[in-house]
């Protein structure tokens, strides 16, 4: 289960993936393979989800 948190983290992710400082529940997104991370051409490291973190994310839509 995630936490608040956590959920929040993702949908910045997904929304917002450059606004992501470092941030604790990133790396319990990254263990959960909900969220990878995207090295890019200027060399820095960029948060993306992944299928199963947008899944989740749909999944949760639909419930609300």
């Amino acid at each position: 289960m995630l936490s608040a948190h956590e959920f929040a983290t993702l949908m910045l992710v997904k929304d917002a993936a450059d606004q992501i400082v470092d941030r604790h529940e990133l790396d319990t997104l990254l263990e959960r393979q909900l969220v990878a991370m995207e090295q890019l051409v200027s060399g820095a490291r960029l948060p993306r989800i992944t299928e199963d973190g947008d899944l989740l994310l749909r999944a949760v839509r639909r419930i609300h």
